[in-house]
């Protein structure tokens, strides 16, 4: 694999293509800044929306160009970063001599061993709780990528010994494509549901891109995947890695992780171990989906080396992650939680049968081109339905009406719809925000999305 030198770096015209607000573009910025580089920075969002990570550069000596982009930025640069919500075919990409990502570079540079994660959702949670168990198990243990922190944050800590768990969304995953640079030692991969249909068209293409995370693996790898999920299985007759798998059942001669419905412990069946206990019965973290996402990363954690008692004692301790079924306010007899997180359908329906409880569900917001059937069920448990305002919505309402679900909103303010859900949750209940759409629209992102609505549940007075 050819490596950047980076005495090398001094003098090299970087162009940062896509600052953004989660972390990347920053950090690339930083990286070659710091080096000595010279860095320019473009964005065709403006310096208001931008403010936060052009304060984050202060000090730096960067040029930047925003509202705006300009072609000799990217024909006259030796390298362009770009970041993954750009796509490859953008014409001022292919007027560039090279083109990079924050991850393709920390891949090239790092002597790490790699732990890779992706999945349609549920790999924010699988990643985390890896990381949490790599830890545990006294491992010298990073986490980055799609979970907003970039890992040229942490190249110049990362050691030959360490592990970097890095969460990786399939734009991530499209951008190395053809780089070699992938090959980590753990590819783990959760469910495959209909997502970003709006940026791929097809669900072939989108998987492909999922399909590129175990491409260069070999048989000193673990390929861990979802025993119950058609994909998964078809990722599983694809790899050439060894298999480690996660279901309901384990089939004879397969080694994984049996997740029983009942909410029971998980028990392995490992190569060389027998069985143990891997994920145990009593979590934090509420739901049978998490339980699966433990499960994920526990087998990961044991191909890593980590003891299967050192792994149940962190599973049982893993206390979630921030915007996915995250706890955030006890009022009134009435429990809150955040699910931003929650992008798609498939997320919706899991977060509302997390619970026993009534659920009063705040959902909706701007349609990627999915379809919501896959949570109509769930619209029809909840107790009520608080709307927020999108294209998403739009689609929602349809169903809503033909089923006779109660409802409320649509709401184009946060704080009006927390106010609504408010007025709904009797004593018992549970509000849990699970948007099953995009955020686009009434918010920056899903991250500004969770906070606001954690700060609008804050202002409710006790």
């Amino acid at each position: 694999m050819q490596k950047i030198r980076l005495e090398d770096i001094p003098g090299l015209r970087v162009t940062v293509m896509g600052l953004g607000l989660n972390g990347g573009g920053v950090a690339s910025a930083r990286f070659f800044a710091e080096r000595g580089a010279v860095v320019t920075v473009t964005d065709m969002k403006d310096e208001a929306a931008l403010a936060e990570s052009v304060a984050a550069l202060s000090g730096l000596g960067i040029r930047y160009v925003l509202g705006r982009h300009e072609a000799s930025d990217f024909s006259g640069a030796d390298l362009v970063i770009k970041n993954p919500a750009v796509k490859p075919d953008n014409p001022y990409l292919l007027a560039s001599k090279r083109v990079e990502t924050d991850l393709s570079l920390f891949l090239r540079f790092c002597p790490a061993r790699v732990a890779a994660v992706t999945g349609s959702k549920g790999k924010s949670t699988t990643a985390t709780a890896m990381a949490w168990m790599l830890k545990a198990g006294g491992l010298d243990t990073y986490l980055g990528g799609n979970i907003t922190v970039s890992p040229l944050g942490f190249l110049d800590s990362a050691a030959a010994d360490s592990v970097v768990v890095l969460e990786l969304s399939s734009w991530q995953l499209g951008d190395l494509r053809g780089s070699g640079v992938l090959k980590p030692r753990v590819a783990a991969l959760t469910r495959i549901v209909p997502d970003h249909l709006d940026r791929y068209g097809t669900m072939e293409a989108y998987v492909a891109d999922k399909r590129l995370i175990y491409a260069d693996q070999d048989a000193s790898d673990w390929t861990v995947f979802d025993l119950d999920d058609p994909y998964g299985r078809s990722f599983a007759s694809e790899t050439k890695a060894g298999l480690l798998g996660y279901g309901a059942s384990l089939p004879p001669g397969t080694y994984g992780v049996r997740v029983p419905a009942d909410g029971g412990p998980c028990v392995a069946r490992l190569p060389d171990s027998g069985e143990a206990v891997l994920v145990p019965e009593h979590l934090l973290v509420p739901g049978a989906h998490a339980r699966r996402n433990l499960a994920a990363a526990a087998l990961s954690a044991w191909a890593f080396g980590v003891a299967p008692a050192r792994i149940a004692e962190a599973a049982a301790t893993f206390p979630g992650v921030e915007h996915r079924l995250e706890p955030i306010r006890d009022r009134r007899g009435v429990r809150w939680f955040n699910d931003s997180a929650a992008t798609v359908p498939e997320a919706t329906k899991a977060a509302v049968e997390a619970f026993d409880a009534p659920v009063v569900l705040i959902t909706g917001g701007t349609d990627k081109k999915l379809e919501f059937q896959a949570a109509r069920g769930a619209y029809a448990r909840a107790a009520s339905v608080v709307l927020l305002s999108g294209t998403g919505t739009d689609k929602i309402l349809p169903l809503l009406d033909a089923d006779g679900v109660r409802h409320s909103g649509p709401y184009g303010d946060i704080g009006l719809a927390v106010a609504e859900a408010d007025r709904l949750a009797a004593p018992g209940s549970v509000v849990v925000l699970s948007p099953g759409c995009t955020s686009f629209g009434m918010f920056k992102n899903e991250f500004d999305r969770g906070r606001r609505f954690k700060a609008a549940v804050a202002e409710l007075p006790d």
